[in-house]
């Protein structure tokens, strides 16, 4: 039950994974909990994220691994967009209804609206008024629209994911996560695939010598990467649009994607009115979520931090509120290893201790490299491309892991609790995966 003085123990704004993962099990015992959302309830990651981009690329990895297999398994394949859209809408489509539905089964609030705060209790919700004891914000990214003459004729990341048609010739600008799994799809769809990278490297958070591999996989299947340009504008002409950068460089393009990074939805929702710090990176919390305004919270994308502003980690924000605000837990927020993983084919995925920080530092770390193709179980799918890097601290703890295959980020996910359960070699040898399998694989390599 809610404090008597307010009408929610806990009201987030914003119903994303920063939000129901926690909210719906906070409801279930028995505090009173509210959410807000303007648009579709689940935010970005369900409806217009992670789990349309995944069933896209679903086929994209299918034929990949039919042309590893040609010769064993014969025959054209090519890829319906049209109809690989009208699958994504099959999968997707449900998931607002069936998240509100997990919220309304632990008595949770959904309030249809825009949120903004008043004070250090007050949510004005399209107008209404609504007070809690503590208040959550969990308002995620949008996509960062490129600062140019002609901005309007880019698209973002969600309008490729909503593309009924693939495109003749795509001009992408940027070269982070969405970039590079939007450029593979495009690339696999029959897109004639133009990539600008303002710098000279894709992928800067991850190993480079992984990411070069698929960089040059890339280009001999017919994408175009442009290094250290600079785009200037954007122009309208009879045959397409001409993207302009400095150098006298310029493409014609029938279809351009900004993808030039996200940032935090800070903007109209009364973080000035309540005094509540931020900057561009987003809002600026304590050890344990709290923003300078004690009871008012923030969660998931939104925070500034030095964690990846992931799913995984939203998630695991929202159920650390969920514990303190139940009272089982109330201690600080301990992170745990976070994998990341970027959705090109081969993969690239990561956890833990970098191969760049291991090798700086040869006194702490020791490094264990594999060839994938290597691997016998990997001939099974006949995999082509494929390495990784396991890193090991001095008492031969698994400490950090990075692999680009097919299979990158199973493998990744079997590696994690080594990793955060700091097993030793002795513990390690008790643990028993399914054979034949790609976990098995995995295991075997420590």
């Amino acid at each position: 039950m809610a404090n008597n003085n307010y009408d929610y123990d806990v009201l987030y704004i914003g119903s994303g994974h920063g939000t129901f993962d926690g909210a719906i099990p906070l409801g279930a015992t028995g505090k009173k909990v509210g959410v807000i959302e303007r648009d579709l309830v689940g935010g970005t990651c369900p409806n217009r994220g992670c789990n349309a981009k995944i069933v896209l690329d679903s086929p994209v990895a299918l034929q990949r691994h039919m042309e590893e297999v040609h010769g064993i398994v014969n025959g054209d394949t090519l890829i319906d967009w049209r109809a690989n859209q009208m699958h994504k809408h099959d999968v997707i489509d449900g998931l607002p209804v069936l998240i509100q539905g997990l919220l309304d089964s632990t008595g949770v609030d959904v309030l249809f609206g825009s949120g903004q705060l008043k004070d250090e209790h007050t949510v004005l919700v399209s107008g209404v008024k609504k007070t809690a004891e503590n208040i959550v914000i969990a308002t995620g990214l949008r996509p960062h629209r490129i600062d140019v003459p002609g901005t309007e004729l880019a698209h973002d990341s969600e309008e490729f994911l909503n593309l009924e048609e693939m495109p003749k010739r795509m001009t992408i600008i940027g070269a982070g996560y969405i970039a590079m799994e939007f450029a593979t799809m495009a690339n696999q769809a029959g897109s004639e695939v133009t990539v600008i990278l303002r710098g000279g490297k894709a992928l800067r958070s991850f190993h480079q010598p992984f990411v070069q591999t698929i960089v040059e996989d890339l280009e001999r299947r017919g994408v175009t990467f442009v290094k250290d340009t600079q785009v200037t504008a954007l122009e309208t002409t009879d045959d397409g649009i001409r993207v302009l950068g400095n150098n006298n460089f310029e493409v014609l393009s029938d279809w351009v994607l900004d993808a030039t990074g996200r940032i935090p939805n800070v903007e109209n929702i009364g973080l000035e009115e309540v005094g509540i710090r931020f900057d561009a990176n987003g809002i600026q919390v304590n050890d344990n979520l709290q923003t300078n305004v004690p009871n008012i919270y923030a969660s998931g994308d939104v925070i500034d931090k030095k964690e990846p502003k992931l799913t995984p980690t939203a998630v695991f924000e929202s159920m650390y509120l969920m514990h303190k605000f139940a009272g089982v837990d109330n201690s600080s927020i301990d992170y745990p290893a976070i994998p990341s993983v970027v959705f090109t084919t081969p993969r690239i995925a990561k956890i833990g201790v970098s191969v760049e920080t291991a090798e700086a530092n040869p006194e702490l770390y020791s490094i264990k490299r594999n060839h994938i193709p290597d691997g016998w179980f990997r001939q099974v799918e006949k995999e082509k491309l494929g390495d990784n890097a396991l890193i090991f601290d001095k008492q031969q703890h698994l400490v950090g892991a990075t692999e680009m295959s097919n299979h990158a980020e199973d493998v990744i996910n079997t590696l994690v609790p080594a990793i955060q359960l700091k097993l030793n070699p002795e513990q390690i040898e008790k643990m028993v995966y399914l054979f034949p399998t790609i976990a098995h694989s995995a295991w075997g390599q420590l």
